[in-house]
């Protein structure tokens, strides 16, 4: 096994240059551009600009290496769960009650720089701004790298906290294949960690008191109220869908087009049928992934396998849109002499974040910081059915996410970390 593949607690180092510090010693935390300089280099493709960081890759390795050197630089006490999510503590986690902070850093295929490394960056640039206000913790605190939030490599979205909270059983998650068919286990095993051990891990869980995850907004909801940060009021019910359209294959110059049965016509027509009633509802739908066989440029296809990604304010909307999705589908397949089958992949209903501690966010902050719901996953959102939990917003000028062009300015960066420090002082310090 490489080093580049071996998890952190396994790689050697020079003790005075730890990984992504860019050569500082562990008595010298980096600064909020100093990180962000050192991770933003870590799994970004040459030809796009676009990240690659996938689940138990060496880019994910890396990322991890990185992680624990910032909680080594910090004095902080960096251990790995039973389901390959990091941890960093101040303070002891076996006292309970502990206010934790951060997000993920893996990513998307060539996604941006922000999504999920601003949370992890921002939490440990929250720490150095609570300990230079000499801040004194009353209860434990943790920063969280979770693993495989994007589900960029198996298909489903948070594994890492899914299986903590018990949302996803070791059976299913041993179900779980990349492209190439390697299973989740394989990957676990190949990169150097033990895929026996993942499972439910309520006794963590048991530990926390708050989790506050701070995110860049994949939206323009703050770009156009004109503010900096916001809080998370909920996250839209939402769910993947696997469309297999299957067909006959045949020969394109030479079979008439009144003799084809070519599924490729009955998904192009479903995807029109899903912007369409998507756009009906007030909800989102797209299909941004397709699979197709046997992806000849002279062969009519056998089988075109389709995802939908569908997401809307409110449960009996997106029950609406899925099924009516799915009516054009079938009808248009009857038409086409085309077979079609529906699996819902992966699913996660309305999350309204606890109001208790959303209200407390916001009084800490100074009561004017808008509330906002928002269409995209996240841990904060699996977490919630064990733990209190809440979310910050930074602004995001153009809404662009899962895309090179994600951006957010370096004050609004900045005033996320005060805002993230603000809050940790208010749940932590008192």
């Amino acid at each position: 096994m490489s080093a580049g593949n071996r998890p952190p607690e396994q790689r050697g180092h020079r003790p005075d240059e730890a990984p992504g510090t860019g050569g500082r010693g562990p008595a010298e935390p980096a600064s909020f551009h100093e990180m962000w300089r050192d991770l933003r280099t870590i799994g970004r493709a040459a030809d796009t600009g676009g990240y690659r960081r996938y689940a138990w890759t060496a880019a994910d390795a890396d990322c991890r290496a990185w992680f624990q050197a910032q909680a080594e630089a910090r004095g902080l006490a960096c251990e790995l769960d039973r389901n390959g999510n990091q941890w960093a503590w101040l303070g002891d986690p076996s006292a309970g009650d502990a206010v934790v902070t951060g997000s993920h850093l893996d990513s998307v295929p060539d996604g941006g720089a922000f999504d999920g490394p601003l949370g992890v960056v921002s939490s440990f640039a929250a720490l150095d701004e609570l300990r230079r206000r000499k801040a004194e913790f009353t209860r434990p605190v943790a920063v969280t790298n979770f693993g495989d939030e994007e589900g960029a490599r198996f298909g489903l979205a948070c594994v890492g906290s899914r299986l903590a909270a018990g949302q996803l059983t070791r059976e299913k998650a041993y179900e779980l294949k990349d492209a190439d068919g390697i299973s989740l286990p394989q990957a676990m095993e190949a990169a150097g960690y033990d895929p026996a051990a993942i499972g439910p891990d309520p006794e963590r869980l048991a530990r926390i008191g708050a989790f506050v995850e701070l995110h860049v907004e994949q939206g323009r909801a703050l770009d156009l109220s004109g503010d900096a940060v916001g809080i998370a009021s909920a996250i839209w019910p939402h769910g993947r869908w696997r469309f297999d359209f299957a067909g006959e294959a045949n020969h394109a110059g030479t079979t008439r087009l009144v003799d084809r049965r070519d599924p490729m016509l009955t998904y192009a027509q479903t995807v029109l049928a899903a912007r369409r009633e998507a756009e009906l509802a007030g909800a989102v739908a797209t299909f941004g992934k397709i699979s197709v066989e046997p992806n000849g440029v002279n062969a009519i296809p056998s089988l075109v396998r389709g995802w939908l990604d569908s997401r809307a304010p409110d449960q009996a909307t997106l029950d609406t849109v899925v099924a009516a999705v799915e009516q054009a589908a079938r009808e248009r397949a009857e038409r086409d002499g085309v077979d079609l089958a529906v699996v819902r992949e992966s699913f996660t209903p309305v999350i309204e974040f606890e109001h208790a501690l959303r209200d407390e966010l916001n009084k800490i902050l100074g009561g004017a910081v808008p509330v906002l719901g928002t269409g995209a996953g996240h841990d904060a959102g699996i977490l919630s059915t064990s733990v209190p939990t809440a979310m910050l917003f930074v602004r995001n000028p153009t809404g662009v996410s899962h895309s090179p062009a994600e951006s957010a300015d370096e004050d609004d960066c900045l005033a996320g970390v005060r805002a993230l420090a603000d809050v940790l002082e208010g749940l932590a310090c008192r």
